[in-house]
């Protein structure tokens, strides 16, 4: 396949496996995407071009240097040393041990191929641990050891790969000489790493103080960082670019915290625009694991001597000899931790082996897996690439399928963990500690906080509401009610859901009854004629009915109908605009209005009715009614198209005055501890983009 086509066809079947997702929560995302890349890969017979040279600069490279911009410094630096002892020297010896164990189980990979093999294994996705470390309630101690761990493994984890695979290469090894060119690699990376991104942000500086100002110039400037890092370290110092990227990334984020005020609109575009580029990395270097996969099992069967079920026996031991190399580890830890004195609770053989089951496998072993040369240096295959590709795809998926089923059942908690390739929000949520007692308070969710914002810009809008621009704010209240609709329609459990629905539908019957009362009142005073009361009765069935179809009909079909809806109105307003006749306008207006008065009064009547029986009524329910028919009488009176520069004037100033309430409900919420950090940065950024369409359609107009 082309490389075009291809990367089109990538992005597709990313957008898909998270459409899929969305629905089926339970399971990570990347195991959907390995799943769609193995159906592809069935099906259409697809394989992906790999070229080795750039696969490690294209994956590595961004994926690392965003793990350093997010490395949450103040809460891991305390326990620095368990730390970089768990991602070196947990590396070291899974390398070695790992290595070791996995040439006696699987006697067809060679010691050095073994050894590779472990190393690659050894990373863990900072994203999934951190998702699963939080919700299992783990330790504090273990929670941030195997946080901090996960975000700094992967370049001790790739640097072993890396020197495995050399010897494996070159067909020589020596430990003295190993030793030697880690140091080299590992501290010349770490400076050229300092170094470049240094010179990079002055001269970023230079450009600003020349008038370079430009965001998105500075935002493709920032995200070509880690790629101009990388490559420095290795083409020009010949150092380790994986340790260049994470150092640069780790200083870059203690940089942007000094400059945030100064360039607000430069920060928050790079962050979204990080997310995309990490969402769509992580995604295709998943979907091509998927791609891969057959083409793996069957270059490893094609010699014959080893089978199905030898192969995922191979995968199941290597899977069992990281993890229990993980869970001893953590466990010796707490052992020692206990024993210093800095640890007085009893050990916990469970909370360790839920942090060795929190150790799922990631982007960073596939990306690197996938980067094996084919062939070595003498120019024979590499020895047993395909097994090793495999054994390395079925861990990763096989740690993934292990937690999803296991760790909800170990630790009694109902819960689906994250990976990199997740939903943006989620990942930033994930990444924030909210709260210092995070159990202390009982926040409100997202949707929650959001509706009590559009209850406050209702309450803003009924206060200015005046008489010259009631068609504009009733227009404005309609628009917040229907996004409280949605959040109502998201949060509501099935049986809370059809109850509130049975109750609105009950109401909008006692307007229509109010509506065929006013047209049989007009049509007895001989206002209006039996083709107008007619024709006006047929309105109201037909509104009646789709409303008892719409009730009874499932969900899913809300966008059908309201395209159905559209094209109703469509049609409406032709047939208006043909039949246009003065008297005949004026006519259908009277009786819109004066079927609205009395639908207002009927619900009026019925609340009033309901509340000294003891009836507990829907005010909401009620109020969105009542608002519906005022904004048609106000669109009677005002129509649109006769004041326009009026009304939007008058709409902007009401929204801006809504969106100020809004801001200070976010503030209430926050100090009232209803609402965490993470939250309130949501809540505030929809603000903001928010008053950005207000002040951009005002300058359009």
């Amino acid at each position: 396949m082309p490389i075009l086509e291809a990367v089109i066809f990538l992005v597709v079947l990313v957008l898909v496996s998270n459409i899929f997702g969305h629905y089926i929560k339970k399971v990570p995302v990347s195991l959907i995407q390995i799943g769609l890349g193995l159906l592809v890969a069935l099906l259409f017979d697809v394989e992906i071009p790999l070229e080795t040279n750039w696969f490690l600069l294209l994956f590595i490279a961004p994926l690392l240097f965003n793990d350093g911009r997010n490395f949450p410094r103040r809460e891991l630096w305390k326990l620095r040393g368990p730390i970089f002892a768990n991602a070196i020297l947990l590396v070291f010896v899974t390398t070695i041990l790992g290595g070791y164990l996995i040439y006696l189980f699987v006697p067809r990979i060679p010691l050095l191929v073994a050894f590779a093999l472990a190393a690659i294994l050894s990373p863990t996705d900072p994203v999934a641990v951190q998702s699963i470390a939080k919700r299992a309630k783990l330790d504090d101690s273990i929670l941030h050891l195997v946080s901090g761990e996960s975000l700094i493994n992967d370049a001790s984890g790739l640097i072993g790969f890396k020197y495995a695979v050399a010897a494996v290469t070159t067909g020589y090894f020596s430990a003295t000489q190993a030793v030697g060119d880690f140091t080299y690699t590992a501290v010349v990376g770490l400076i050229s790493g300092l170094v470049v991104v240094v010179l990079i942000q002055l001269l970023r500086d230079l450009l600003h103080n020349q008038g370079i100002n430009d965001v998105v110039f500075n935002v493709v400037f920032k995200i070509m960082t880690p790629f101009i890092v990388y490559l420095c370290a290795e083409e020009l110092f010949h150092a380790s670019g994986v340790i260049a990227v994470v150092a640069a990334g780790v200083f870059s984020n203690t940089r942007e915290s000094n400059v945030v005020e100064e360039l607000p609109e430069l920060r928050l575009v790079t962050e979204r625009t990080w997310d995309l580029v990490v969402y769509l990395l992580n995604g295709i270097v998943f979907v091509i694991l998927g791609i891969e996969l057959p083409i793996a099992m069957r270059a490893a069967l094609r010699s014959g001597d080893i089978n199905n079920l030898t192969a995922i026996f191979y995968v199941v031991v290597v899977w069992l000899v990281i993890l229990l190399l993980r869970v001893g580890w953590i466990y010796t830890f707490e052992l020692y931790q206990r024993f210093i004195g800095k640890k007085k609770r009893k050990v916990s053989l469970k909370s360790a082996f839920l942090a060795g089951l929190s150790g799922v496998r990631g982007a960073i072993t596939m990306a690197g897996v996938l980067s094996v040369p084919i062939t070595i240096k003498s120019g024979a295959p590499f020895p047993e690439r395909s097994l090793m590709l495999f054994i390395a795809a079925g861990v990763i998926i096989l740690s993934m399928v292990v937690a999803a089923i296991m760790l909800p059942l170990i630790s009694k908690t109902d819960f689906s963990f994250l990976t990199r390739g997740s939903e943006p929000d989620q990942v930033d949520e994930l990444m924030e500690d909210d709260d210092d007692e995070p159990d202390k308070y009982q926040h409100l969710s997202e949707s929650d906080a959001k509706y009590f914002l559009m209850q406050l810009a209702i309450q803003t809008v009924e206060e200015n509401r005046r008489e010259d621009n009631q068609r504009a704010a009733y227009d404005l209240i309609l628009n917040y009610q229907v996004i409280m609709r949605r959040l109502q329609l998201n949060s509501q459990s099935d049986e809370m859901l059809k109850e509130m629905l049975e109750q609105e539908v009950k109401l909008r019957q006692v307007a229509f009854a109010g509506e065929r009362n006013a047209l049989i009142k007009m049509l007895n005073k001989k206002v209006i004629t039996n083709s107008d009361y007619y024709s006006a009765l047929r309105r109201i069935d037909h509104l009646e009915q789709r409303l008892s179809h719409e009730f009874n009909s499932p969900t899913n079909w809300w966008t059908i109908r309201r395209v159905r809806l559209l094209t109703r109105g469509m049609w409406h307003a032709i047939y208006w605009w043909l039949s246009n006749k003065d008297e005949d306008v004026k006519k259908r207006k009277m009786i819109d209005r004066e079927t609205a008065k009395a639908a207002i009064k009927a619900l009026s009547k019925y609340a009033e009715v309901a509340k000294d029986d003891g009836v507990e009524v829907s005010r909401q329910a009620i109020y969105h009614l009542i608002v519906g028919y005022r904004n048609r009488i106000e669109r009677i009176k005002h129509p649109k198209s006769k004041s326009a520069d009026t009304y939007q004037e008058q709409l902007g100033i009401l929204r801006i005055k809504a969106l100020s309430s809004q801001r200070n409900g976010i503030v209430q919420l926050l100090e009232g501890h209803r609402i965490g950090r993470s939250t309130a940065q949501k809540l505030q950024a929809y603000v903001n983009y928010s008053e950005n369409v207000v002040m951009l359609t005002t300058e359009e107009e």
